[in-house]
């Protein structure tokens, strides 16, 4: 008789968080479409509100800051200023996200958004209280950049990981879309209420508007989130694999690669949006010499064009990859810009048109596919520390862009500063995304 004691079995050891990456992820999805709808369709709110400013600036240079060109430089220095704030709140959240959930995430977010844009409606003017106007301003923008930093990591998300594999970009291009939506809604606000309310009207209350019009739209979509369930996928996988304390420095430590590629696709999609979309309504004003409510009518129709792109975009990324989809976007963003601001100096009304569409077209195919291929990129359990490295991209390439071109245009007299600019960011990133890996499910079977 054999005294050996029989052999114990060893623990099984949890599943390296390393091989936990979006392609091979096939847990069924179980998220309710319900819950799928209010994710992508509320990116509607969280874009107006954080856009609407932009597309204020010089209503909002003269309120809080003075008349002078030198005012439209300092409202676009405080939106640059306030945008630091966006990989800050990127990264509470995004600890928040890997560590205790999605859905709390996005609930939290929108309600500091809330808050602050009713705070902002509600502020006084520089002629009511002086120069204090301005920096209050510049306090709420703070609070409204920390806030974003942790809506569009969380919603894409949220829907990459709640999708139907072989459809991540299709849906997560949808949010996209709805985030065009915001965009075309909050320029579609500053154009009618630029237009129907001028003169001193404007500068005392009216453009009070488009800022309540933004509370009371996150309000409402806060109630709505509340409806929504966990990602299914963080439920199953995320929190076993989230055995480290702190997923940020664990995606620090392991997942270099993925940070170099996120980098880059975030700096390709935040130049080419907040130059060729945002800042386009200030340049046909200082550059192409168009009325306020010209420029904004004009750049309702671009907005409304970046809504038709996004969804083929998204579909062209499963069908074809996320790689050669993403390297079309970005040889367009390095040989149309420079032309596309050309168009727009002349000062002509199809020509400024053109460009403006050309360059939305751009920049909306450019977002779709980062919006699945981005977080993609990082395993579950550390899916939005990894987005929210990124997004320090966006600080760069993104909030500081609108006012760097304003600035250099001033100095240099050269018209065509935007478009060098995204240009150059596309050369740069060109390699980057040439050697991306593919994440497409559908490429990968």
């Amino acid at each position: 008789m054999d005294n050996n004691p029989l052999p114990v079995p060893a623990p099984a050891l949890p599943v390296p968080r390393q091989v936990r990456r979006a392609p091979g992820d096939h847990i069924p999805p179980a998220l309710p479409r319900s819950s799928m709808g209010v994710a992508a369709f509320s990116t509607v709110v969280e874009w107006y509100d954080f856009t609407i400013y932009l597309f204020m600036t010089s209503v909002l240079s003269r309120v809080f800051f003075g008349p002078g060109p030198a005012s439209v430089l300092t409202t676009l220095a405080v939106f640059a200023l306030a945008y630091v704030m966006r990989p800050l709140g990127a990264l509470v959240f995004g600890h928040v996200g890997d560590r205790l959930g999605r859905r709390r995430v996005l609930l939290a977010s929108m309600a500091v958004m809330t808050v602050a844009m009713l705070a902002t409606a509600l502020l006084p003017t520089r002629d009511q209280i002086g120069s204090p106007a301005g920096a209050l301003l510049l306090l709420l923008r703070c609070v409204m950049g920390f806030s974003v930093g942790g809506e569009y990591t969380g919603v894409m998300t949220y829907l990459v990981e709640g999708a139907p594999p072989r459809r991540r970009g299709l849906v997560a291009s949808l949010a996209s879309a709805a985030s065009e939506v915001g965009a075309l809604l909050a320029v579609g606000v500053a154009a009618l209420t630029t237009t129907v309310i001028r003169g001193p009207a404007l500068e005392s209350w009216g453009w009070r508007i488009p800022f309540l019009v933004g509370a009371l739209l996150a309000a409402g979509t806060l109630v709505a989130r509340s409806t929504m369930r966990e990602s299914p996928v963080f439920e199953q996988i995320g929190r076993v694999a989230a055995t480290d304390r702190f997923p940020l420095w664990w995606t620090l430590r392991t997942q270099w690669p993925a940070l170099y590629r996120t980098f880059a696709i975030s700096a390709l999609g935040s130049i080419t949006y907040y130059v060729g979309i945002v800042y386009v309504p200030t340049y046909l004003m200082s550059v192409g010499g168009f009325a306020e409510s010209d420029a904004l009518w004009l750049s309702t129709v671009a907005s409304a064009a970046v809504i038709v792109i996004t969804p083929f975009a998204g579909a062209m990324a499963d069908r074809l990859g996320r790689r050669p989809t993403l390297v079309i976007f970005g040889v367009l963003s390095l040989v149309l810009p420079v032309s596309m601001f050309a168009f727009m100096a002349r000062g002509h009304a199809a020509a400024a048109l053109t460009g403006a569409v050309v360059l939305a077209l751009v920049a909306g195919g450019v977002s779709a596919v980062g919006a699945s291929a981005a977080p993609e990129q990082f395993p579950i359990a550390g899916r939005l520390s990894g987005l929210a490295v990124g997004t320090v991209a966006t600080t760069v390439f993104g909030g500081l862009t609108p006012y760097l071109s304003q600035a250099l245009i001033g100095s240099t007299g050269w018209a065509l500063v935007p478009g060098i600019m995204v240009a150059g960011v596309a050369l740069v990133t060109l390699p980057v995304l040439w050697r991306l890996p593919e994440t497409a499910p559908a490429r990968l079977t």
